[in-house]
């Protein structure tokens, strides 16, 4: 079969790589019919390279027709139509039954310290193969797959994957009061998508902060009260302008939405490239314990909620080493939650919402679809921002 694999820093290609197959008696295999493109595989495409190993096959959000199941499967059977979580979970076990799929006691990566196993991302969550290619293996089948009706187009649903989840628990950790305002600091996929979850919930008024035009545009359509970054002396004179917005006091909560890849932090992207460029037995131990993140993005956050406020994480950070401002953390009584999307615990909450009057805007939701083998423009778009790529999907 086709997929994209990972060969290097800002190296995918499409290649010829073995047909999946059951494995495990909890497996099932799909064909995959639509696959997304994330900001977390950029990460891999430009920072974690250090945990990256040439071959693997990328991508966590697919969904498909399943192919052939396990004889512990019992809920799916070939020629359902599922979207794949992109983490993958037992559904029994104490962390699943908790609401905490990310930290499944059955699929944890306990060699590396980590939680659950994840597709395509990194020997830390398993080196599992991904889903941007034409067929998936899936373990821990009898848990995580979403069963969707037949008939609407993919984009009706493929964001279950992740987009959807993430958004929606950063802005259930966000905990925003009735009434209440909310900032939201990148609008990529799950920025963007956070917003339309918040209006959706009720939250009086939605700040949004880029400096991507269209980006900037596509969420001031729906009404979100945005904020260019380019616009402002500083970013001190950007959180002065929203503060000024909400009576001097700030929002009530921030949605960090950007993570390790911010722009600004000159020393730490350029630890991070020098990191990068090293030899991967050199660079993997370093980064493991001596990683930073370019935090631009969080250290706005901080400065920006009001006291007593919430910052909810959805931005991917991966540092060891990071400084972290305890003491206006500690001073301004600060909330912070944070992790990976526990997909199953919400998506029973967001299915009414993907109606035939699409309140969240998935239908059109993609700005580019492209078949499979135009993976290695759709990363390289992707990353520079280029022709106002906010959400790729890719057909196999």
């Amino acid at each position: 079969m086709k997929a994209v694999t990972w060969q290097g820093k800002r190296d995918v290609r499409v290649e010829d790589v073995p047909d999946p197959r059951i494995e495990e008696p909890t497996d099932a295999v799909i064909r995959v019919t639509s696959t997304g493109l994330c900001g977390s595989d950029l990460h891999l495409y430009e920072v974690l390279t250090p945990f990256m190993t040439p071959g693997d096959i990328l991508g966590h959000e697919p969904m498909g027709i399943v192919e052939e199941v396990g004889p512990e499967v019992p809920g799916l059977r070939p020629g359902d139509r599922v979207v794949v979580p992109f983490q993958i979970a037992c559904g029994h076990c104490f962390m699943c039954d908790t609401g905490l799929p990310t930290q499944c006691e059955t699929t944890q990566v306990t060699g590396e310290g980590m939680g659950a196993a994840l597709f395509g991302y990194t020997r830390l969550y398993g080196a599992v193969p991904g889903g941007q290619a034409e067929y998936l293996r899936v373990p821990q089948a009898q848990f995580g797959p979403i069963k969707v009706p037949e008939g609407p187009p993919d984009d009706r649903f493929v964001y279950l994957s992740d987009v959807l989840p993430t958004a929606w628990q950063a802005v259930e950790y966000a905990a925003v009061p009735p009434g209440g305002t909310l900032a939201v600091l990148g609008l990529g996929p799950i920025g963007d998508m956070a917003c339309r979850i918040a209006r959706v919930h009720g939250a009086e008024r939605v700040f949004g902060v880029d400096l991507v035009p269209e980006r900037l545009a596509r969420a001031q359509r729906r009404g979100v009260e945005t904020y260019d970054l380019r616009a402002f002396d500083d970013e001190k004179a950007l959180v002065h302008a929203i503060r000024e917005a909400t009576g001097g006091r700030g929002p009530d909560a921030v949605i960090d939405a950007v993570g390790t890849e911010a722009h600004g932090s000159a020393a730490a992207k350029l630890a991070q490239t020098a990191t990068a460029m090293m030899p991967r037995k050199l660079s993997g131990p370093l980064a493991e314990r001596f990683s930073i993140d370019r935090l631009g993005a969080l250290y706005m956050a901080i400065d920006l909620v009001r006291r007593g406020g919430t910052i909810s994480l959805s931005g991917v950070y991966g540092g060891m080493a990071d400084p972290m401002p305890m003491l206006t953390l500690f001073d301004k009584q600060i909330q912070l939650r944070m992790g990976q999307a526990n997909v199953r615990r919400w998506t029973d909450q967001i299915l009414p919402y993907l109606t035939d009057d699409d309140p969240l805007g998935v239908d059109d939701f993609a700005t580019h679809r492209l078949p499979l083998a135009e993976a290695p423009h759709a990363y390289e778009m992707f990353q520079r921002k280029q022709d106002g790529a906010v959400k790729v999907l890719m057909q196999p």
